[in-house]
């Protein structure tokens, strides 16, 4: 004899494999879909993309971070030495101001007492042109922040006598945004100290 229990018990079996089927596909799908996140993910992580003149994306193969590291390192610390160094009448306004953008308070304090002390008067006053002739550093890139230390040569020309002097400064680079043009390495000095100054050609000859 049948009974209308056996058609629910039936009904209940279907609907539970439809809920089970549903709930697994659903599960499968977002484990896929996660993993193709990631696959892709790591895939353009490696790579960047520009767009060339006839609109076509080309793909360019970044090298890794640290190898990069030193070399924009040195290339930030050549800029700014160059910026706050290699001044003149005519562009010191400019250069500093440019100078300014790679590096943080420490730099600026160093600036202000500069321009208090009367630096930058006498540069004008005088007509003198400072003028920078090496710029040699070394970096620490082990960990960030990177400890450095940059040796500066340069001379300053006072018209009819030039005198070379030897700088050596201290800091150190942090990782920050990128600003192109303020800031194209992305790269911020801090902690910035002149610590020794040496006349070059002091003796007579």
């Amino acid at each position: 004899m049948k009974t209308p229990y056996k058609n629910i018990y039936i009904i209940l079996k279907q609907n539970r494999f439809i809920v089970l089927t549903v709930v697994i596909g659903a599960v499968l799908t977002c484990i896929v879909s996660v993993l193709m996140v990631i696959i892709l993910y790591k895939e353009t992580a490696n790579n960047a993309f520009v767009v060339n003149s006839d609109g076509s994306v080309i793909p360019l193969k970044l090298v890794s971070q640290q190898e990069n590291l030193k070399v924009e390192a040195l290339a930030n610390l050549e800029l700014f030495h160059t910026y706050f160094y290699n001044i003149d009448a005519s562009n010191y306004e400019k250069n500093l101001e440019k100078a300014l953008w790679l590096g943080n308070s420490s730099v600026d304090a160093l600036y202000r007492q500069k321009k208090a002390d009367g630096v930058y008067n006498r540069l004008l006053q005088y007509s003198l042109v400072q003028k920078v002739l090496l710029i040699e550093s070394k970096v620490d890139i082990q960990n960030e922040p990177y400890g450095f230390e940059t040796k500066t040569i340069f001379e300053i020309n006072r018209g009819t006598v030039t005198d070379t002097y030897e700088l050596t400064t201290t800091g150190k680079l942090i990782h920050v945004d990128r600003n192109f043009p303020k800031n194209t390495h992305g790269l911020l000095i801090t902690d910035f100290f002149e610590n020794t100054l040496k006349k070059l050609n002091d003796e007579s000859p």
